[in-house]
């Protein structure tokens, strides 16, 4: 699942150790996710939509998976 996090990270100059802490995950899953080697949980992606303030369609697109 392709997705904007890199981009809104580095838009607010957060390290992916930055935005993990902010989640509660690890960095690794934030370079995962980043690098389309691994799509968040529901949950997940709702907290990060969250704290992004953004819906989850603008920061996460399915559309390459069908």
């Amino acid at each position: 699942m392709k997705n904007q996090l890199k981009l809104l990270r580095t838009q607010r100059n957060w390290t992916q150790a930055d935005l993990a802490g902010q989640l509660d995950v690890s960095r690794q899953t934030i370079n995962a996710i980043e690098k389309d080697k691994y799509d968040p949980s529901l949950p997940l992606a709702f907290k990060i939509a969250k704290l992004f303030q953004l819906p989850i369609e603008e920061i996460f697109d399915d559309s390459q998976s069908m």
